[in-house]
């Protein structure tokens, strides 16, 4: 009982951090409201979110990171996503694959900035198919990195057609699938993150400390079982 208690208590003070990484560089860009669009479904379920505009980072290819006057810019990137609980990534479909930009990017990182997080996806094309040869590959490269990408994704035809000028989708149905996919993200981000927690309570529960007694009587704890 106490445990359940206290692990609802965690749910509820849980800080949970959703980014999302644009794979236009454009200003506006379909892409980028795409992704702007979809944190916003977060920032409904309690997250706290940021677009992490690669433009500002100044990455080098990759292959170049280790140079100098690279390393500090590759590692403030890194360490953002690290910081994060879940992210959404989204990219319009180029020649039948995502950018080479956010492919870039995603090439400098590893397993340690996704490994056991959740992963959203969007994708944006010019014409009328849609981008579902990019969010293939995005699901194999989330897949490869050990994330958990979530069911749901957007694939959005007539890119140039997709977005009013202040970001809102014309379509409210495409502006409710891409809410979706980052109330996913928040969603299962914050289930993830309280079960961690949960675990080591029942680890605590079913496992008492062991006790010894100090030179003044009182006890102190020991470690556990």
């Amino acid at each position: 009982m106490l445990v359940t208690q206290i692990v609802d208590a965690v749910r509820e003070s849980l800080e949970i951090r959703v980014v999302g990484l644009s794979g236009s560089l454009r200003a506006p860009s379909a892409t980028r409201m795409a992704v702007q669009y979809a944190l916003k479904g977060a920032e409904e379920e309690g997250a706290k979110v940021q677009v992490m505009d690669l433009a500002a980072y100044n990455l080098p290819y990759w292959g170049l990171e280790r140079e100098e006057g690279n390393v500090k810019a590759v590692e403030r990137f890194r360490s953002e996503l690290r910081a994060s609980d879940g992210i959404i990534l989204g990219s319009p479909e180029i020649h039948g694959s995502l950018s080479g930009v956010l492919k870039n990017a995603l090439d400098l990182t590893g397993i340690e900035e996704f490994e056991g997080k959740m992963v959203g996806l969007v994708g944006v094309a010019g014409g009328r198919v849609g981008a579902t040869e990019a969010l293939s590959h995005l699901r194999t490269i989330g897949r490869s990195l050990h994330a958990w990408v979530v069911p749901a994704q957007v694939s959005i035809g007539d890119s140039a057609e997709a977005f009013k000028l202040n970001g809102e989708p014309i379509d409210p149905e495409t502006g409710d699938r891409l809410k979706l996919v980052g109330r996913q993200v928040a969603h299962f981000a914050r289930l993830h993150k309280c079960e961690n927690h949960a675990q080591f309570l029942k680890e605590w529960e079913a496992h008492p400390l062991t006790t010894a007694e100090s030179s003044n009587g009182k006890r102190s704890p020991g470690t556990i079982k």
